[in-house]
């Protein structure tokens, strides 16, 4: 299973390294969501609770960009029929696809947080920068297995760009709310408050209960 799962990681990165797409686009749409709050806000800076809030509502809809693109090179040149006849785990795919798009978010949120340090957020970020990595760590992990999930249902239907918001982002609000709960000490006018372990136990319960989900079902889904 390693070997499958290393091999699909390096054929999606390839990918990505000769026609980027998914990165660019969830980088640009982040930093035109943040211009749109400096100006619909009329506020040069936020902290606290609100600062979270924008980080958190423009880091889900960004992801949803990276989860509309996980499976289309396997929809449009018929990879998912060399995989189903390939002898490998087809859970492979979802640890895979899971991987590749933490691996995005990931990337993304070190442009994000900078341009976020620099276009709204008050308090500097780079002080309280382990907590938050942390946090977007686990928040990260949870986005990845639910964005697998949606993307690997939607992308056999017509209508999966529609369908992948309207399942992905109900799904994310308890996600959502936990690590913008989370990161809202951290982003506080006057220095950094405590980071609460019981926002970062639901978001590793969250984590743990959609894995199992996603482990369960992966390979029906891939049957359908």
């Amino acid at each position: 299973m390693r070997s499958a799962v290393g091999a699909l990681i390096r054929k999606d990165l390839l990918l990505q390294r000769r026609t980027p797409e998914a990165v660019p686009a969830m980088v640009l749409f982040s930093i035109g969501t943040f211009v749109l709050f400096h100006f619909a806000l009329d506020e040069r800076e936020v902290s606290g609770n609100l600062a979270s809030g924008i980080l958190w509502v423009t880091l889900l809809f960004a992801a949803v960009l990276g989860i509309n693109r996980l499976f289309v090179s396997e929809r449009e040149e018929g990879g998912f029929d060399g995989f189903l006849l390939a002898p490998v785990d087809r859970t492979s795919m979802l640890v895979a696809k899971a991987i590749l798009l933490f691996l995005f978010l990931s990337v993304v949120e070190v442009f994000v947080l900078a341009a976020f340090a620099i276009l709204l957020l008050g308090p500097s970020p780079w002080g309280p920068l382990p907590e938050l990595a942390v946090v977007l760590a686990l928040a990260n992990a949870g986005i990845a297995v639910i964005g697998t999930l949606v993307a690997a249902l939607a992308i056999q239907t017509r209508a999966r760009d529609l369908l992948v918001p309207l399942l992905a982002l109900p799904l994310s609000v308890p996600l959502v709310i936990a690590a913008a709960r989370a990161c809202a000490p951290l982003l506080t006018e006057g220095g950094a408050g405590a980071l609460e372990a019981r926002w970062l136990a639901i978001l590793g319960l969250y984590d743990l209960v959609f894995g199992l989900l996603a482990y369960a079902i992966f390979d029906f889904l891939l049957e359908e």
